[in-house]
Formats: structure tokens, sequence, C-alpha cells
């Protein structure tokens, strides 16, 4: 039985059963008849089958109340154990026994319950206490990071151009290093980030721009092109979980482009450059891509392909992590890759048509 079969299929399935359960007792009471028949016709009593049949008729009667009887509380039984299957907690809902082995079968179902009841909260209180400890790193290795931010800037105030060279390479590592630190408090947050959303009519291009400035100092010092034209796109998303997006896209695409560049436009639908009012926003590089055989895989918790393999800094974590937040955002992310050639990734967006525009 399931719990989508109809009142109908449930009673036929417990009189099939019923039938089933009882068979061995109704082949007993036919050799029991059968039985008395033949040692009743060994001694030639007249009339024995007629003088029989009384007998089992009587017997048929009783045994007919009995097996009602004994229906009824099957199936009460039955229904009652059906219903406890579909339960969070199963024990407390279970049919009294009468006999010794019932009763023992239900104290071995309390104590596996109990048994899971203590490893989910042992389990919850782990998952608690590391998710306060990654908060709580997150937050803690901010002050060493900021301070060697400012060693740094200090130390290259009348630097020359080959200390300087070295003090910006400085500066990118730094960078990378808050935001790992950065990924690790988000990832920490990412079951409950539902209640860390402010959601506001935003303009993305105007969030897009505020991730392209943050990672200026990565995108200087790669020696790559950068693009971006002006688009039209106003929408209701949360500003911060909406730029960890952008900016991990950013990162990704910086991770795995060598030459080239890196653009940054308005979309249709399709992908296709578009400088009006748009629903979508395409990062596209000129990087390695990705091979098709991975596409389907890039968003699973831990995957990193191909790329990742040759990439040993690689997580698999970010694309899960935007994909997660996408989500939640009820945002799309698509991405479009050519091996060899480069990346696409769009984000789509429901527009906000009524926000006033400055």
């Amino acid at each position: 039985m399931n719990e989508h079969m109809t009142k109908k299929e449930i009673n036929s399935y417990i009189i099939k059963s019923y039938l089933k359960d009882r068979s061995t007792q109704a082949l007993i009471y036919v050799f029991v008849v059968t039985a008395f028949f033949a040692v009743a016709s060994l001694y030639a009593y007249k009339q024995v089958i007629r003088n029989m049949l009384y007998a089992v008729v009587i017997t048929l009667f009783f045994g007919g109340v009995m097996a009602a009887v004994d229906f009824v509380k099957y199936r009460e039984k039955s229904l009652t154990l059906f219903w406890t299957v579909h339960k969070e907690e199963k024990a407390g809902y279970l049919p009294y026994e009468k006999s010794l082995s019932g009763r023992l079968y239900q104290k071995m179902l309390t104590d596996t319950e109990q048994e899971k009841r203590d490893l989910l909260t042992e389990y919850d209180e782990k998952k608690m206490n590391m998710a306060d400890y990654y908060t709580m790193w997150a937050h803690q290795i901010k002050t060493p990071i900021a301070a060697l931010r400012l060693l740094i800037q200090d130390s290259g105030a009348d630097a020359g151009e080959k200390k300087e060279a070295l003090i910006r390479q400085q500066l990118e590592e730094l960078f990378k290093i808050e935001q790992y630190a950065q990924m690790a408090l988000h990832f920490a947050r990412l079951e409950s980030i539902s209640s860390d959303f402010l959601f506001k009519s935003y303009n993305i291009c105007g969030i897009v721009k505020q991730a392209v400035k943050k990672y200026s100092v990565l995108f200087l010092g790669s020696g790559l092109s950068f693009h971006m034209e002006e688009f039209d796109l106003w929408a209701v998303t949360d500003e911060k979980w909406l730029s960890l997006v952008v900016e991990q896209i950013f990162s990704n695409a910086l991770k795995y482009t060598q030459r080239g560049g890196i653009s940054i436009y308005g979309s249709d639908k399709e992908g296709n450059c578009k400088k009006g009012s748009v629903s979508y926003v395409t990062i596209e590089d000129t990087g390695i891509g990705i091979r098709q055989s991975d596409l389907p895989r890039i968003f699973e918790r831990g995957f990193t392909g191909y790329n990742g393999r040759m990439e040993t800094r690689s997580t698999g974590i970010g694309l899960y992590l935007c994909d997660q937040i996408v989500r939640k955002l009820s945002h799309t992310i698509r991405v479009k890759s050519v091996w060899g050639e480069g990346t696409k990734v769009i984000l789509g967006f429901e527009q906000d048509t009524e926000v006033r525009k400055p």
C-alpha cells in the first residue's frame, strides 16, 4: 500500500492480504473436516454424510462469525499501521499488542526511533557549531587582512616602478584571500540566506558596475581587455547576494582566461547582444571554455570537471553557490561554452516595469 491509493483500493488490498494471511487456517479447517468424514465412513455410520454436514454447517457458522470479527480487527490494525508508516514518529501511533512478540517489536521500534532522534540532534548541533565556526573565522580573518592591506599600501607610498609591480601582485593575492574568506562565510550561511534577503528594485547595471570596481585590481593586473556596454534593466533582487554571484562569475572568468578579454552586455533570451531594455545580462570571456561533457554538471556541488583537474585551486563550490543563490532570488543562470573559445554566463531577470527610473 502507498499513500496515493484510494479508499476502495486500500480495502481491496486489505481483503486480499487477509485471505492470503489466513489461507493456512482455512486449509487446516478443510483437512480436519475431511478427516472427520473419513473416520466416520470407516465405521459405516448410517446417513453419515447428512449427520456430518450438520456439524460442518454449525462449525462454518461459528467459524464465519469468528472470521468476521477477526477481519474487522485485522482491517483496523492494518489501517493504523498504514497511516503510522507515513508519520515522522511512528512508535506513538502503533496499535496495542496483546502478544509478547508484538510488544517486543514495538519496543525495538521505539528504541530505534529514539536513537534516530538522538543522532539527528547530535548532527544538528555539529552543523550549527560548524556554521558558527565558519562565521567566526570569516569575521576574524578580516582584521589581519585589513591590517596587511594597510601595511602594503604604506610600504608602497614612495616605491619605485619595480616595487610598485610587486606590491600590486601582493594586493592581488590579498584580494583573492579576502574573497575566499568571504566565500566561506556565504557558504556557511547558504541554507539560511532567505532570512538575510532584503528585496528592493535595483538597477542591475549599477550592481554589475560595483562588482567590476571591486575586481578592478584583478582586471588591471590580468592584462586582459575589458568592455562593458550600458544596458537598461531594473529588477527586484537582493543587492548583496546578487553581487556575490556576479563577483564569482568574474573570478572564474579571470581564472580561466589567459588572453583576449571579458565583455559584459545586456542580451535577449538567446544571449544576443542588445543595448536597449533587456531581461538578461551576459558576461562573456575568451578563456579556455568548458568541455561539452562537463556542461550538464557544472552547477553540482564539488564538481570541478576537466578545468578543475587542470586548475588545482578549483573547489567546485563557486558555481554551485551561484546556482543556489540565483534560485532563491527567483532569477536564472545559464552557461554556454565552446571548448577553447570561451564561455558565456547569462543571468536572467524578471523586469520591474513599475519602477520609476531616475
